[in-house]
């Protein structure tokens, strides 16, 4: 297969601009959650698998792209309130960052490490959008809100998640943007500025999701719950990432 073709599957796979509208395209597209969990999960190993089983020099357009890519999700984030197109869009601003260290010629089990990582918490804001659709019918922001009164224990799994996904503190992708804007590109001021707003972005578009879905009255109708098992389920999977992102800021070795 020609390095042309490998790259062009790459940047579908470690979505860029404008390629990286066919992944939005197929979780759009993807009829049920659990296959939407593993398009989602899969996706960026596909693309990391690609690149690093195959030896091309990266084009000097790629890294600019990548971060225009992860700015414009970003962005784009802002304004949406489906909460499975919401998780695409900041699954794309992500991966698409991975290229920066790609670029570094990391060792292939830290960019597996971070892959998954990076993911495990939109694959659990998959499966809430779910279950938002399941109790309300549909999962779209500032639709029924006050879901921390009328559904609390799915309420805080769902703001746990979300905090994990957009890089908070003592989660992998804060100690992956640490990295990348204190290690890896320190004296490129562009790239700096770049990552500082998608980061900046992300909590801005997280806070708004958070609010939409979580604040206001509890809602007339009797509504379940989520279960405590899988609340401890949802724990123990958190828990474990707050650990490996530990792990990554050299807190545990």
């Amino acid at each position: 297969m020609s390095e042309t073709i490998l790259l062009l599957l790459a940047v579908i796979f470690l979505p860029v601009f404008p390629l990286s509208m066919v992944f939005n395209a197929v979780l759009d597209k993807t009829p049920h959650c659990w296959m939407k969990v593993i398009v989602i999960i899969v996706w960026p190993l596909v693309g990391l698998y690609i690149v690093l089983n195959n030896q091309f020099e990266l084009p000097d357009w790629l890294i600019p792209l990548a971060l225009f890519t992860s700015v414009l999700y970003a962005l784009r984030m802002l304004s949406l309130r489906e909460v499975n197109q919401w998780t695409g869009f900041l699954a794309t601003s992500t991966w698409t960052l991975l290229w920066l260290v790609v670029e570094q010629n990391s060792v292939s089990t830290q960019l597996y490490g971070y892959a998954i990582s990076m993911t495990i918490p939109l694959a659990i804001l998959i499966i809430l959008s779910k279950g938002l659709e399941d109790r309300f019918g549909a999962a779209y922001t500032e639709l029924y809100g006050g879901l921390a009164r009328t559904v609390p224990r799915f309420a805080g799994i769902l703001v746990v998640a979300a905090v994990a996904a957009v890089a908070t503190p003592l989660f992998p992708t804060f100690f992956f943007m640490f990295d990348l804007v204190v290690k890896t590109v320190p004296f490129n001021l562009y790239a700096t500025a770049a990552l500082l707003l998608t980061w900046l972005l992300w909590s801005w578009a997280g806070a708004r999701l958070i609010q939409g879905l979580i604040v206001g009255r509890a809602s007339k109708v009797k509504i379940v719950d989520m279960e405590m098992y899988s609340v401890f389920l949802y724990g123990m999977v958190i828990f474990a990432l707050m650990f490996y992102g530990l792990h990554l800021g050299g807190v545990i070795l």
